[in-house]
């Protein structure tokens, strides 16, 4: 739509697709010159020209059918021509509405003594006049079959700008106040007979069309229509194979982050050993400016960076020192994009679709800073409505990337992921977590009922711990580090990067409160999501329990939940609904402090004080 080219993401697309020499694409702008509310600006389409030509498109403007075509082609046609050209929008789309005796008018006015003009309208009655000065190209299926035949010799990408009508046919085509136009019945039943289409036959599925059989055929043989599978229009594609266990980085024992862990994990992957070989092949990372920072830096050393074209790396040929290795080929795997988050989400939205599309699945990962998915969350709505599959990996999130300063922060990114439809997400604090949670979504993303997949990472360095996990209870939401005995009177539950501040907390409570309990949270989506679930079934008469009402059955009925998170407590506040418990919930609710993580901790309390403070208070009696 021409309006819509007003948004922002359009010019950002456009931009990338030049840097990376796009080719074979075509756009057919429905320039009618009105938006939702109103008509446009006059002469908009010189800027949108330019602005495709800048970015180096091929501008096809396609304004005139067929007939206004041979009118301009006899004496007084160049200058019928200019009368159009020269109309403001306003006037034009009035006049389409007003119809013949307000065009003649029109005409006559401005061109009265125009005599050849008058050979061309004179013979005319209203109605063909007003069909005449209304026949744009956008309409004109043999201008437009003309102009996509010549424009695919070319791979050059392609824009058609397509004049049209608003509301074409319609009783109000052409009223700026069209877009929230409703018909009456009786213009209804006018607009069917126009159709030749009869009562009750609305639904047939080729009524009032003159040649049923012709069209038909060419539904039968149209690609886009053909049944391909058994399922339907969707190609086949197998499976990708997924290791038993993906190969794993020394990390028992070592100061590290979530962050670093998957850089580590991930570049043992692009080694593609044994089964993780073809795995290897089939994953394509992407990220918008952030690869290093993101540590995607040891797979793109080992992968490379795709173009189109190949390019030297001149630091590399030049001997200079450099941790990466920049230079592209065809065969990179990782596409480097500009700083426009949208970009990486409608990416991963196609690449997540390749299966169907293409008939070939890759495993797509996006990186990106998190509090930068909220710039790119329409297209990552979008791609989730579609049900693209995909690994977005947010990092560093928080407060906790203190350092960098407050425009870095996001509070709001784990409600975010709870809301989100055909989008699974996880945040763990330890490396074993995120190790067992990668493979979970290489497996998960390849389900025909699974989802794309979220996991919000962070640069908070923490001693990785030598321990058994259960990999059914990281995947389903929670584990318990330390189970609580029965009827304990409290839990702290903790979910990322606050690990070493809960279990701090925890010593200190447990010195009074032996009972208590230490609960892991590695997704409060999937936590709520199976709770909801168990709800419903319980509704209908079956007996289901989930997997979060079954972690806190040993908690005495009066027990207290203290809950952190480096993120909006509202995502654990729902907790105490599951079994009617007093719940306290810590998180930032703000942020735009900069400092170091003490600090920021201890003003956004959810420090190791602000904890126990929270324990001291659930545990008071209710007033």
């Amino acid at each position: 739509g021409d309006a819509e080219l007003d948004e922002g993401n359009i010019y950002e697309a456009l931009l990338e697709g030049w840097k990376h020499d796009v080719r074979d694409v075509w756009w057919v702008v429905d320039y009618n010159r009105q938006s939702l509310d109103s008509v446009m600006p006059d002469r908009l389409f010189g800027r949108f020209e330019g602005l495709f030509r800048d970015m180096g498109w091929n501008v096809l403007s396609l304004k005139y059918g067929k007939k206004l075509e041979q009118a301009f082609a006899r004496p007084g046609g160049s200058a019928l021509r200019g009368w159009i050209d020269a109309l403001p929008n306003s006037t034009y789309s009035a006049l389409t509405f007003q119809g013949g005796a307000a065009w003649r008018e029109a005409l006559l006015a401005d061109m009265r003594k125009k005599s050849t003009l008058r050979a061309i309208i004179d013979p005319l009655n209203d109605d063909t006049l007003a069909a005449l000065m209304t026949n744009l190209a956008g309409h004109d299926l043999a201008t437009l079959t003309e102009t996509f035949r010549s424009a695919a010799q070319s791979s050059q990408p392609t824009v058609f700008l397509a004049y049209t009508i608003k509301g074409r046919g319609l009783p109000f085509a052409g009223h700026k106040d069209n877009h929230a136009g409703m018909m009456t019945l009786d213009q209804m039943d006018a607009f069917r007979t126009c159709l030749n289409i009869r009562p009750g036959h609305e639904w047939d599925k080729f009524e009032g069309l003159a040649n049923p059989q012709q069209v038909q055929d060419l539904i039968h043989s149209a690609p886009f229509a053909t049944p391909l599978t058994p399922s339907g229009r969707r190609l086949p594609a197998d499976k990708i194979p997924i290791p038993a266990a993906l190969p794993q980085p020394r990390i028992t024992g070592r100061r590290m982050s979530t962050q670093t862990g998957f850089g580590e994990i991930l570049s043992e992957i692009g080694r593609a050993r044994g089964e993780s070989a073809e795995m290897s092949r089939r994953i394509v990372t992407m990220s918008p400016d952030v690869a290093v920072s993101t540590n995607l830096g040891p797979w793109i050393n080992r992968r490379g960076v795709f173009d189109r074209h190949t390019r030297d790396d001149i630091f590399r040929d030049g001997k200079l020192a450099s941790a990466q290795r920049w230079g592209t080929d065809p065969d990179g795997q990782h596409i480097e994009l500009g700083i426009a988050e949208q970009n990486l989400f409608l990416l991963l939205g196609a690449a997540g679709l390749s299966h169907d599309l293409n008939g070939a699945r890759l495993l797509p990962i996006g990186t990106v800073y998190d509090p930068f998915v909220n710039r790119g969350h329409d297209a990552l709505f979008y791609a989730c409505y579609q049900d693209a599959r995909f690994l977005l990996i947010s990092t560093p999130s928080g407060i906790t990337l203190a350092p960098e300063g407050g425009q870095h922060q996001a509070t709001n990114t784990p409600l975010l992921a709870i809301v989100q439809d055909r989008l699974a997400s996880f945040e763990p604090a330890y490396c074993d977590e995120l190790r067992i949670l990668l493979h979970h979504a290489f497996e998960h993303m390849q389900k025909p009922d699974g989802s794309a997949v979220w996991l919000r990472l962070s640069t908070q360095v923490l001693p990785q711990p030598d321990r058994a996990l259960n990999p059914e209870h990281v995947i389903a939401g929670a584990h318990w580090v330390v189970p609580p005995a029965q009827n304990a009177p409290i839990a702290i539950a903790y979910q990322g990067a606050v690990a070493g501040e809960a279990e701090k907390a925890f010593a200190t409570v447990r010195e009074d409160i032996p009972e208590a309990g230490l609960l892991a949270i590695t997704s409060p989506d999937r936590l709520y999501a199976t709770w909801r679930e168990a709800q419903r079934a319980r509704r209908q008469g079956h007996r289901a329990a989930s997997h979060i009402e079954t972690l806190l059955a040993p908690l005495a009925p009066t027990a207290a939940l203290v809950t952190v998170l480096d993120g909006h407590p509202a995502a654990h506040a729902w907790l105490g609904a599951v079994r009617g418990q007093r719940v306290m919930s810590l998180g930032p609710d703000r942020f735009g402090q900069s400092g170091d993580i003490p600090d920021l901790y201890r003003e956004y309390e959810i420090d190791t004080a602000a904890i126990l403070d929270a324990c001291a208070e659930a545990l008071l009696p209710p007033r």
